[in-house]
This record gives structure tokens, sequence and C-alpha cells, in this order.
């Protein structure tokens, strides 16, 4: 079934894209939403239960969502810091409970004091909040703290020049082997989350028979936590256009989609705003390596949906599919978005991509370690006292981070959630331990993911830390497979009836609960949520022995 659709899809492609029908169809404010989507039945040749699927599917398309007039933020790092509830309070002076939404990470944890409004981000800056004026306001610019301990970072560097920047490409472009070769040196691993050779996959698209083929950049980054991709797609957006404009050259692909979240209203802009600067400067494909058909960009802004994080959840969500996880194989490099070779990956992966070209693979690698070569964004919440964002060597100590970079923390510090909702609970005493790389991370029991920092206070109950990650998985989750769909939602409700009616759990039907979601999950969302379970289970024993049997 989902191939037929796919084929349907397919008919109107990305210009006339199925799922930004059925966005503009549910957010409009002119017309009536059923005869709409009755329009776009009949546009796409699909049914009702179709389009039903997929519009029910997305948090900002739901009516509830739409009828809130704010919304704020329920990540991880403004609930531990408890800057959700400081600004709840300030704005229900102005709006009612029912006109307060809420939105999963608007990618302010290093100040912990943003919401949305009018699909605008607004930064609190502590005085009185008043419903009109907030109408009138303009978008706050924050500049959060940045640096690095690498004398020529591979991604804070400003871009400069865009006809200069992207002219390093005509030199290669007679010399593909060259660039792919400069890629394999480097060693570069996706920095998304799970660290995947992106040489492999470059090399797995590059081979796939086809002669349609597509380089996606997932910029969905939906971890509490983590703001790098908002900040690179807001600030150096030409580094990412450039490094899928090298990797459309490398693999023969003529179109690039970004999915940006849509919670990052700021990015979208800025990304279209720097696409509209390649076509103005007339920086193109054919211009740069003489390819016969230009290399065109699409920007696609999600409607709320964690999830669309998964790469083939938002292949789906990108098709107009309803966006649940895929089985594997076949993978994206060789059936992807409508069933053409694909090469997907994260925004910080793609910046990284003219560093190694310019400077070289040997010595992009030589920046970290053997096994995880290159440098790695680390964002700091609001709890350092240098919150922000900072390019560190793969390798370097993970005390040294928090301290000569952060400047320590503003209270005291029991634990740190590294790497989104679905990364480890890192005690503090374990950080001395720890360097920055993929490998010291695993060997841990840890996960350092998109290396996202959350500052997880003393006082902070452990118990209501995991409720709050249980809560989380089972409103995100696609609900595809039945280990993370109930099993999220049963872990909750333990935890719930534990922490809020003294009702004990039973340890090992709560270890049989973990076991199912880690083993019987079709992706990272269910399969990953027992990490930072069992870590705070064995790194805080008299927490949670008190909400067990």
């Amino acid at each position: 079934m989902s191939r037929n659709l796919r084929g349907l899809s397919e008919r109107k492609g990305l210009r006339e894209s199925l799922f930004e029908e059925i966005v503009r169809a549910y957010t409009g404010d002119d017309g009536d939403d059923e005869q709409r989507l009755g329009i776009i039945r009949e546009k796409y040749l699909t049914g009702s239960s179709s389009i039903l699927s997929v519009s029910s599917f997305y948090d900002f398309l739901r009516k509830e969502h739409r009828e809130k007039k704010v919304y704020i933020c329920d990540g991880t790092a403004c609930l531990t810091s408890g800057g959700n509830e400081r600004l709840r309070k300030e704005l229900l002076r102005s709006y009612s409970e029912d006109e307060i939404g809420t939105v999963t990470c608007l990618g302010h944890c290093h100040s912990n004091n943003a919401f949305l409004h009018g699909h605008r981000t607004i930064v609190w800056d502590g005085t009185e909040l008043s419903g009109p004026e907030i109408g009138k306001a303009a978008v706050a610019e924050v500049k959060i703290n940045t640096g690095t301990n690498v004398p020529k970072p591979a991604l804070l560097s400003p871009t400069g020049d865009p006809c200069e920047y992207y002219s390093v490409l005509r030199s290669f472009c007679s010399d593909i082997p060259g660039a792919i070769g400069q890629i394999e040196k480097s060693g570069l691993r996706g920095r998304g989350g799970a660290g995947f050779s992106f040489a492999a996959k470059k090399h797995a698209s590059r081979s796939a028979a086809g002669h349609r083929k597509y380089i996606i950049c997932n910029a969905d980054e939906g971890d509490p936590g983590a703001f790098s991709d908002k900040w690179l797609l807001e600030e150096r957006p030409h580094s990412v256009l450039f490094g899928m404009m090298a990797a459309g050259m490398i693999t023969g692909a003529d179109t690039g989609i970004l999915y940006i979240r849509g919670e990052y209203p700021e990015a979208v802009i800025a990304v279209k705003k720097a696409v509209q600067e390649l076509v103005s400067e007339k920086i193109s494909s054919r211009n740069l390596w003489k390819c016969e058909k230009d290399f065109t960009f699409h920007v696609v802004e999600g409607a709320g949906a964690y999830i669309c994080g998964e790469e083939t959840s938002l292949i789906n969500s990108l098709e107009g599919l309803r966006p649940e996880v895929r089985t594997r194989p076949p993978y994206p490099a060789t059936y992807g978005l409508f069933g053409k070779p694909t090469l997907l990956s994260n925004v910080e992966t793609f910046a990284n991509i003219r560093y190694i070209l310019t400077e070289g693979g040997e010595a992009y690698a030589a920046l970290g370690t053997e096994r995880s070569p290159g440098t790695k964004l680390v964002s700091l919440d609001g709890g350092f006292n240098r919150p922000g964002l900072y390019e560190v060597r793969m390798g370097t100590p993970l005390r040294e981070v928090f301290e000569d970079m952060g400047g320590g923390t503003k209270y005291p510090v029991k634990a740190y959630q590294i790497g989104g909702p679905l990364g480890g609970i890192v005690p503090s005493t374990m950080v001395e331990k720890l360097t920055l790389d993929f490998e010291s991370f695993a060997s841990n029991g840890f996960l350092l993911g998109h290396a996202g920092v959350v500052s997880v206070p003393e006082e902070f109950s452990m118990p209501e830390l995991l409720l709050h990650l249980f809560d989380f998985t089972s409103r995100e989750s696609c609900g595809k497979c039945f280990p993370c769909r109930i099993g999220a939602k049963r872990g909750e409700e333990l935890l719930a009836g534990a922490i809020r009616e003294g009702r004990k759990i039973d340890r090992e039907l709560f270890d049989d609960l973990l076991d199912t979601l880690q083993l019987g999950s079709l992706c990272a969302l269910g399969g990953g949520l027992p990490l930072p379970v069992r870590n705070a289970m064995k790194y805080f024993p008299g927490e949670m022995s008190k909400i067990f049997n």
C-alpha cells in the first residue's frame, strides 16, 4: 500500500508536495479544512483515510494545538531548570491555561526562557509580559556563547563571500575520486546520534543504480538539550548547503531537501534566504561543475513530530505518508525518497564537508581520535555559567569541556543527561572518567549522540525525570511497533502510580518492560529509552529504591 501511495506522491514531486499541501490545508486561515482536503484528495488521487492518517499525526495540525495562543517549551532542559514553570506563571497573567500550549524544545536550552507566538520565537527577558504587547514584539536576538579548543574550527568559522566559499567545488569537479578520497581519509561519522560512517553512506548511494537520486539533510533536530543544528542553520547555513551540494556532485544527485523542524521558524527563514542567495549569485552546479541539470534545493518545514528525526520516518513524511518508521533493509541509500537512492545525513555532518575538502581528510581526522575523528559541537544548557555552543576536539576530557569552556555549573548538579531524551544519564562522579568521543561514552554505558548536555540539579527527583522521559516517548511514538507504543505508556503509568499514588513497582516486571522496549522496538525511540532508565537505577539506587517493591 505504501509503495502505491509513494508512487502517487511522486507524480507531483516536491514542487507540489502532498505533505506541504496537507499542512497548508490545516493551518490556513481562510476556507474550510474539509473542503480543501477534498481538493487534495482529487488532485493526488488518494483516499480520505490516507489524508486523515497523515494530518492527525502532527502536533501542529491538531485542532487543540491550533486553538492555543502561545506555546512554551516542555523539553528536558526547561523542565530541570524550572524555566518552563516560571514562564508559564508569567504568561498566565495574560492568558488562560487553555490558551497556553506546549512544544518540545525550541532550541533555547542555553536560556530556558523562550516561547512561540504567532510562529515566531520570543525570548522572555524577565520583564512583565502583556498579551497585546507580545503580538507586537520583535523576534528576540540572543547571542549565545561560542568557543573552541582547536586553532582553526571546522564549524564555527564564518563562511564569508558565497562565491568564493562555493568555488572550492570547481576544483574537485574533474577529480571526484579525489573528493571521495578526502572524505574517506577524514573518517567522518554522522553527528546526529548513531555515529555511522558518512563515507559508507556516500559509497552506497553513489553505487546504487537509478536515474534520479536525492540528498536529504535531516534538520529535524528534536533532542531537548541540543541546539547545534539550529545554530548552524541560522548562523552558518551556507556550510550546510555546501556539504549537500558536494554530496550531490559525488553521488550524482541533483536535488537537495532540507527538512527543518517547525519549532525552528527562524532557521527556516535563514536557510531559505541562503538558498535565494545562491540563485541571485548564480552559484549552481551548472556553473560550478558544468552539470547538465542544476542542483536544486527544497526547504520543507516540519509540523511537529519528534519521530521525523528518524531517517525513514522523515522520508515517509516528505512523501506525504504517515511518518511511521520503516523496517530495514532496504536502506535509504538504495531505496529512499520516492523509492530512489537517497543519501541522508544531519546538519552538522554536512557542515563538516568543506573543511575536509579544503584542509584535507587527514587534517580533519587529526583533530580527534583514531575512531572518533574530527570535532564535535557540544550544547551546554542554562545550568552552566557559560552556557552555549562549543566546538570540541574529539577525545577532550569531559571535565575540561564542562569546567574550562562551560565555566562549571551555577548550582549543584548530580547528573547530566547527554545525547537527548534517549541519551545516558551521567552522574557527576563519572565526568572525570569520560572523554568526548563515541567510544568513551559507549564503553561506560552512555551515549554521546547529539552531545546536548542537560544539567540535573541536586534537588530534582530522578523518578520524576524518568516519568518525563517515558511520557515524552509515549507522546512521540509513531505507533508502528507495539513495544514502543504500548511499552512507553505502561512505563509512564507505572512511574506515575508510584510517584503520585505511592503504588510500588514490581522490579521484575519493570526489568521485563525495559528488555521488551530495547529488543523489540523498530527504532531508537523505544529501543533507546531503557538506557537512561538503567543508568538512573544503577547510579541513584537510593532514590529509585523508593518506587520499587
